[in-house]
């Protein structure tokens, strides 16, 4: 008996940085109104350039650190029989205060997109990217003149940034916006975008082109419906519940194991 516990302990061991550094999957713990799955036969908005921010908002519904943040890409022509790679150098995240919907104006992140409450740049090595997913989507370019391309891409990838380091404390009841943009290696010929979601909360998702449409926050909406756009993501606990179960069943195994053979 106490070799099959402590069989099951090295188990648990070896699966412990695998559970820690896992991708997301459906089912899995998250802390926020509600995932917001890709649509695979949705669209994806142009990150474009360095001084444009996509951003959408979502309600915490646990108080604590944000440590873990998962969204989906795509990559514009995507579509040929063997997927391309995202060539992606650096992820900024940031995380801004809700401004409520008033008057005529939608709700949006409080500050410009230069002050956020909180703000993190990530390069290769601080995130994984999952192997592909397909689905026939469409790619958007919201500046004008606005580009839109029906059937652009095939393969969708999801993007996880875990154990962030000086992480933003989000409180319970809170409604927040991530804000994110993607820099791609110059020398790679590749253009990167966030993928829509198929849940709609809140308010639409937002964009903000320094250089392009001035300062302002500017909404997303399907470019053929003029429906809402909602952008794919999800804001995990920490640390990951799973890794905490293992980490306390173990724990329960080798005290038991030891206390047995004194």
């Amino acid at each position: 008996m106490i070799h099959r516990k402590l069989w099951l302990l090295a188990v648990l061991v070896a699966l412990m940085p695998v559970a820690a550094w896992a991708d997301w999957n459906v089912g899995d713990p998250h802390k926020m109104h509600f995932p917001q799955l890709p649509n695979p036969f949705g669209w994806d908005v142009n990150f474009g350039p360095p001084h444009r921010v996509l951003a959408d908002d979502w309600l915490c519904t646990g108080t604590g650190p944000v440590t873990d943040i998962h969204f989906w890409v795509s990559i514009h022509g995507d579509i040929g029989p063997v997927p391309q790679f995202p060539a992606i150098t650096a992820i900024r995240a940031m995380i801004y205060a809700d401004k409520p919907a008033s008057g005529f104006e939608h709700s949006q992140p409080l500050t410009p997109a230069e002050l956020p409450l909180w703000q993190k740049t990530f390069v290769p090595g601080q995130f994984t990217i999952r192997p592909p997913e397909a689905g026939m989507q469409g790619w958007l370019d919201p500046l004008p003149p606005m580009i839109v391309i029906p059937n652009d891409h095939f393969y969708f990838y999801q993007i996880n940034i875990k154990d962030i380091v000086d992480p933003f404390v989000q409180q319970q009841g809170t409604i927040y916006w991530l804000g994110l943009h993607v820099d791609v290696d110059p020398l790679v010929s590749q253009q990167i975008g966030w993928k829509t979601s198929l849940q709609h909360f809140n308010d639409d998702g937002v964009f903000w082109d320094v250089g392009g449409m001035g300062m302002a926050w500017h909404e997303l909406r399907d470019p053929l419906t003029m429906e809402s756009l909602d952008l794919a993501f999800v804001i995990t606990p920490e640390p990951s519940t799973w890794a905490m179960l293992v980490g306390a069943l173990a724990i329960a195994l080798w005290t038991g194991a030891r206390k047995r053979r004194r």
